[in-house]
Formats: structure tokens, C-alpha cells, sequence
């Protein structure tokens, strides 16, 4: 099943656990935020405690990393406030320590978090995808690229971009005495961590700092309002439409049928032949000539470890 509907949670309301998978070492705690029953995918706030070391490893699963407070050494290079890094599957990072402790984020997609001791990459990681970046200082603030617009006041950094899935990470604030007065739902999922502020939803009530959400798609949210502002990261795991009405009574199905009629205005060829194919959205050729599926075959090096997303092979 995927992660149930999460919304309000406030991570100051519940005590640190210790982490004790394998591989992790002693010195980092965790507040579970939302998980994924079957592939083990989850949103975790982690305090690292003064001292904590890690020697140079990688994880099977892509790792979404953002420091709030504190400092965490890669190395010798000190990643402060605002820092985030996309880690793909596989990719060695350099040894990790926090000297005086740190508090973090930490997104693991497609499979529970795992790492391994390895001083080198993994035969098939894509160091090209690793992403690392100090969003507080580095980084300028814009317009919401969402469509269509939020109200004015609301502003985005784009931290991570899918370009085959549309799917994004992104910090957002909004500005004191935002306000949006309609309601939305989306096509995608979508998460969010106040990292700082309030802001209040007709739905949910007020979302202090240290609010999360995981939000199915088709959730009625809004309408929208912000005293002193907020700031927060925020993620997607497609396209993030705002489809925008006035009436807070409508059903998640109801919001889904209406999104389908939507596509069969805009796309209608495309709505025909997904039909015609029984529900099966993909056509009857032997592969994707761009994606292949998914899968890379490597005739030459069956003697080579696989390295898996969430259980497909790669």
C-alpha cells in the first residue's frame, strides 16, 4: 500500500528513537513522519548528537538529505543550515561527522534506509544525479512555476527536478499575511515540513513549526492563510497541478473524476487510446525506446552486485 494520508503532524509531539538498522552507527536518533509499509520509503526528522561519525559508504535507495540546524561534515567540507544533497542509489559519499551535533531531514525513496561501508561507487550508480547545494545562500527565490498560479506571496527554490515524472523538491515560504481563499487538489502526492512559521488551512487548522503532511492525491486543502509567514520544503512525485474550486464537500473521487475529465478536454487521443487499451497505459511493444522500462541489461557483468529501486533491478 502506499504512505496513508498524514495531515496535521507535529514531530515536537513525540520523543527520538534510537536507529538501529545495520550499517547505521550509534549517535543518530529519528522521528518517524511517514513510511511506506511495503518498500520501506520514508520521511524521518534525524538529530545527529555531537560527535557522530560515519565512515564512507552509500545506500541502495536514493537519500534526500537537509540540514536545518547544526553542521555536518562530507570530508573536510562543513555543510551548515540550508543544505540539502540528492544522493542516488549507490554513489559514495566521503566520511560523515557532526562535531556539535546537527538536525536534519531525511527523505530515503523507493526502499527502506540502508548503508554500506564503500569507499567507491557502485558499478551502475549515476554520480551525475548527485545533487549538493546550500539553498539558503546559493540559491534566489521565484515565482511558483505550479500552474495555475498560487496567490502572490508564495515563492519556491527548486532543489530537485524529475524531468520524466515532473516530480520535484523544493523549499517554499510564504510571505506574512499570505492569504489564498480557494481550494485545491492535486493529480500527485505531496509532502511538507514547516521548517520555520505557521500557516493555517480551512481543512487541517494551524500547522506550526515542525508540521508535516503526506498528502494523497485528490485531498481538498485550502483555503490558505499565513500571519508571519513560513518557510518549509516541500516534494512531489509528479506533476503538481493546481485544480482550483470553491466547494470544501467534494470526495476524493469526485476530485479524481473531474481531474479524468479534464485530461479527455486537453488530451482527448490521449484519453481515447488509454481506454482502448483496457486500462493498461503503456503500448504493445517490446520496450521504451528511451527508458527501456526501466531495467539495463548487462550481458558482460552478471558477476556484478545489483543494485535495486524499490525492488526493480537496475
Amino acid at each position: 500500500m502506499a504512505r496513508p494520508h498524514i495531515e496535521p503532524f507535529v514531530d515536537r509531539s513525540v520523543k527520538f528513537k534510537k536507529m538501529t538498522l545495520p550499517g547505521f552507527k550509534k549517535g543518530m536518533q529519528y522521528k518517524m513522519l511517514s513510511i511506506d509499509d511495503d518498500s520501506g520509503a520514508c520521511t524521518m526528522t534525524v538529530r545527529f548528537e555531537p560527535g557522530y561519525k560515519l565512515p564512507p559508504g552509500m545506500s541502495y535507495t536514493e537519500l534526500e538529505f537537509f540540514v536545518q540546524t547544526g553542521y555536518i561534515k562530507y570530508g573536510d567540507v562543513k555543510h551548515g543550515p540550508g543544505s540539502y544533497f540528492r544522493i542516488p542509489p549507490g554513489v559514495s559519499m566521503p566520511a560523515m561527522s557532526a562535531p556539535r551535533g546537527a538536525l536534519c531531514l531525511m527523505f530515503y525513496n523507493f526502499a527502506e534506509p540502508s548503508f554500506e561501508e564503500s569507499d567507491e561507487d557502485h558499478a551502475r550508480a549515476e554520480r551525475h544525479r548527485l545533487i549538493s547545494v546550500n539553498a539558503y545562500d546559493n540559491m534566489s527565490w521565484t515565482s511558483t512555476n505550479f500552474f495555475p498560479a498560487t496567490a502572490p506571496g508564495c515563492l519556491v527554490k527548486i532543489l530537485k527536478y524529475e524531468e520524466r515524472s515532473n516530480a520535484f523538491t523544493f523549499l517554499y515560504c510564504m510571505t506574512p499575511n499570505f492569504w489564498q481563499d480557494n481550494i485545491s487538489y492535486h493529480d500527485c502526492c505531496e509532502e511538507a515540513y514547516h521548517i520555520w512559521g505557521d500557516s493555517w488551512m480551512m481543512q487541517f487548522g494551524t500547522l506550526p513549526t515542525g508540521g508535516y503532511f503526506w498528502r494523497p492525491p485528490y485531498i481538498n486543502h485550502g483555503a490558505f492563510a499565513s500571519k508571519l509567514g513560513i518557510l518549509a520544503i516541500g516534494r512531489t512525485d509528479s506533476q503538481l497541478y493546481n485544480h482550483f474550486h470553491f466547494n470544501p464537500w467534494t470526495t476524493p473521487e469526485e476530485n479524481h473524476a473531474r481531474a479524468a475529465s479534464r485530461i479527455l478536454h486537453w488530451k482527448p487521443e490521449m484519453y481515447r487510446w488509454i481506454e482502448a487499451q483496457g486500462g493498461h497505459n503503456h503500448p504493445h511493444t517490446p520496450h521504451d525506446f528511451e527508458y527501456d522500462g526501466g531495467h539495463h541489461h548487462h550481458d558482460d557483468d552478471d558477476d556484478q552486485p545489483n543494485l535495486t529501486l524499490g525492488g526493480v533491478e537496475l
